[in-house]
């Protein structure tokens, strides 16, 4: 049986679901020597504000029994210094590219957003097939509470965005750090995003007992990894259930495709890798080359077939026990 691995991500098609996770696979080209970028669906470079930054201190990662823990701290040359030096060379090896931006207000993504806008000339198709608004980032117009914590101020990063007039369509990625994940979700799709990516990392830390103490430089950090996939999994589902025409993209502890398989049949339209990629540059296309074999051992035909095979019942909205 040969299977369909075509889907889209809200008006997006894509040739297959499996793309790079932002953050873990560099700013460009950086995992062109290991596989044909091409092959993928979609390569996610790692989050770019309108200014560079230098991220946190190190030691900026972790290695955990279940994971990782990072606190990289979204270091970045900036957009217009990614656009000159990195972006041509990704773009040379016929990935598709979704560009994802961060901010530390507002008017932060506002002006990235205009940034972006500049780099599609008149008439001709944008360099980039999407934007990613990674809104698991500090708000500093808020005492630094993250955005995706706050419906409005997911709303009004989203739309500050969506003002730049970007002929692409908007994802929003959002936090699992918060019980009010299915309302901010509601919140970016009515300010104009067409996808959501869940989920970012877990808030975490960890002790170094030899040293006493945190085994990152900033203190604590994000989780990610295998002991994200069952939260991820359920973010998925619950957004599934309540927005069932959205796009969506699931991410958190994918290292093989029977991972990529469950993300696809709790409801996301496509996946993304990212920890696995840190351990091994090739898990991307590892997993795509599994992904087929997956679907015919579970009797897909298709990846739409599988992301419509769960019926969109009120499982994901019962409470824990």
């Amino acid at each position: 049986m040969s299977v369909d691995l075509r889907t889209a991500v809200g008006s997006l098609e894509l040739l297959n679901p499996v793309m790079t996770a932002s953050g873990t696979a560099g700013h460009g080209a950086e995992l062109a020597s290991y596989f044909d970028l091409s092959r993928l669906g979609a390569v996610v470079v790692k989050s770019l504000a309108s200014f560079a930054w230098p991220g946190n201190p190190a030691p900026r990662v972790a290695p955990l029994p279940a994971g990782m823990l990072n606190a990289v701290g979204l270091q970045g040359p900036g957009l217009s210094a990614w656009a000159r030096d990195e972006l041509p060379r990704l773009a040379a090896t016929g990935a598709r590219v979704v560009v994802s931006i961060w901010g530390r207000s507002v008017e932060d993504f506002a002006k990235v957003g205009k940034e972006l806008a500049e780099l599609v000339a008149p008439g001709a198709a944008a360099p980039f097939v999407a934007v990613e608004v990674n809104v698991s980032c500090p708000n500093l117009e808020d005492r630094s509470r993250i955005f995706a914590h706050s419906p409005e101020a997911t709303a009004a990063a989203v739309d500050a965005v969506g003002e730049a007039g970007l002929p692409v369509p908007l994802w929003a990625k959002l936090s699992p750090n918060t019980a009010d994940l299915v309302e901010v979700a509601g919140a970016a799709l009515d300010a104009g995003a067409e996808g959501l990516t869940l989920v970012n990392t877990l808030l975490g830390y960890f002790v170094d007992l030899a040293t006493r103490r945190p085994v990152l430089g900033a203190g604590g950090g994000g989780l990610s990894g295998p002991a994200l996939h069952p939260v991820a999994l359920r973010a998925v589902r619950d957004c599934r259930v309540a927005f069932p025409s959205a796009g969506i993209v699931g991410v958190g502890g994918i290292g093989d495709a029977e991972a990529a398989l469950r993300m696809l049949l709790a409801g996301a339209d496509a996946v993304q890798v990212g920890t696995a990629t840190l351990a091994d540059p090739r898990a991307p296309v590892k997993v795509l080359d599994g992904l087929s074999a997956a679907c015919e051992r579970y009797g897909f035909a298709s990846v739409r077939e599988a992301v419509d095979a769960l019926s969109l019942g009120t499982d994901a909205l019962s409470p824990g026990t």
